[in-house]
């Protein structure tokens, strides 16, 4: 994870050592070099001849031992040039764009986005949560929960945005029985905050369900509403299922969710569902210090294509709605053709919709005694949810919620 975190940096670092250019270089011997770079600059417990060790042995198992001198070479340079300040991540550069981007190790473009859609600072506060180990926050599931946790030694804090959230300061809730169980789960409290805004209903759709943490808040809110979960890919289904019947501490729960293998372009219901999640796929540049790979995968040319899916997805949520009913869209992007965009062409094509103000809702959760964050401002743009790693104190998630009136 510290190697996709901070790629490009220790790119730059290899190429300052190297008498070849690192786009030349077999990718076997590329990813030893970021390995032992990563080990010599970040990690303090791992002696320099134990670093560069194991990454020459890396190069001559991948068979490419022609390159295992080369590898050694570079790195016993790269150690005898190190200066005390590259013992650490490097600060954030606040000059430009630029700078941030090449300092905080993210790709110019997206960098650039960020600056001109919620300014430079607060393209600076995301790229430096990206660059770091995010919190893990669970959702209590069962009165039991907390109290058997502690008793296993996990230490929890509350959570920021709801009252069932916690943060979990130490100790490995995997390994717990209360996990195990199915009394609490680990969605980021923004997930955790978009499956609460769905709210009631006697029916409820969800689109896009797999792995099914949203499916699950959902009918912890909805005891008794049939739930029908969708999945596109039958193995993903298949895992779905599994995983709510292993895990729910709750038979009634588990028993009124259907999972359906189905395209969620083109629904296979009669259109009365009280409330529909529409989760999309999407490109997850909200998500990005769990999952860091996707900055050096992603591209600006894969958000048309992105964005076209949504819309399909987002039409096809709204004819499932009865009269009164809503579709709450998100997703967990950070881009404006993915989020914004989507809901607007689709609300210009069609009259028998509207948008409800998140704020309202918010207050609502609120009043229920489910939300316990009370800037309601901070976390809308608009009539829109939109929370943004590291301003906020979560992962980076988009909301919109669109009400059937004819």
């Amino acid at each position: 994870m510290g190697v996709q975190r901070w790629r490009s940096v220790l790119d730059a670092q290899i190429s300052e050592s190297s008498a070849q250019s690192i786009s030349k270089l077999d990718l076997e011997v590329l990813t030893a070099l970021r390995i032992a770079v990563y080990q010599l600059r970040w990690l303090t417990r791992i002696p320099a001849r134990a670093a560069i060790n194991e990454s020459v042995e890396l190069v001559k198992r991948a068979r490419k031992r022609s390159a295992a001198s080369f590898v050694n070479a570079v790195l016993r340079k790269l150690t005898a040039t190190a200066s005390p300040s590259m013992s650490a991540p490097p600060t954030i550069n606040r000059d430009s764009a630029e700078t941030v981007a090449a300092s905080s190790a993210h790709p110019l473009w997206l960098v650039e986005r960020w600056a001109q859609a919620y300014g430079l600072e607060s393209a600076v506060q995301i790229c430096r949560h990206n660059q770091s180990v995010p919190v893990t926050a669970i959702r209590l599931r069962h009165p039991e929960a907390e109290e058997r946790l502690r008793a296993e030694g996990i230490e929890l804090a509350p959570g920021a945005f709801l009252a069932f959230a916690r943060l979990v300061r130490h100790g490995d809730i995997t390994k717990t029985s209360a996990f195990r169980a199915g009394l609490c789960v680990i969605p980021d409290e923004a997930s955790q905050l978009v499956a609460a805004l769905v709210g009631r209903g006697a029916r409820v759709l969800d689109c896009c369900a797999a792995p099914g943490g949203k499916t699950r808040a959902i009918a912890d809110h909805n005891v008794h509403a049939a739930i029908a979960a969708v999945e596109l890919h039958p193995h993903r289904a298949r895992l779905l299922r599994s995983l709510l019947r292993s895990q729910e501490p709750s038979t009634e729960v588990a028993a009124n969710i259907t999972v359906v293998v189905a395209d969620a372009r083109n629904l296979p219901f009669a259109g009365s569902f009280d409330r529909v999640l529409a989760d999309v796929p999407c490109s997850g540049t909200g998500t990005l210090s769990r999952n860091p790979e996707i900055k050096w995968r992603l591209t600006p040319e894969d958000l048309p294509d992105l964005q076209a899916r949504q819309v399909a997805i987002l039409h096809s949520a709204l004819a499932q709605l009865a009269l009164g009913g809503r579709v709450i869209y998100s997703t967990c992007s950070l881009e404006r053709e993915e989020n914004e965009e989507v809901v607007e062409s689709v609300l210009a094509e069609n009259s028998a919709f509207r948008l409800v103000d998140c704020k309202t809702e918010l207050q609502h959760l609120q009043q229920q005694g489910e939300l316990i964050w009370s800037d309601f401002a901070a976390l809308t743009r608009g009539h829109y949810l939109r929370t943004l790693p590291g301003v906020h104190p979560c992962d980076g998630f988009f909301a919109a919620i669109l009400e059937r009136v004819s």
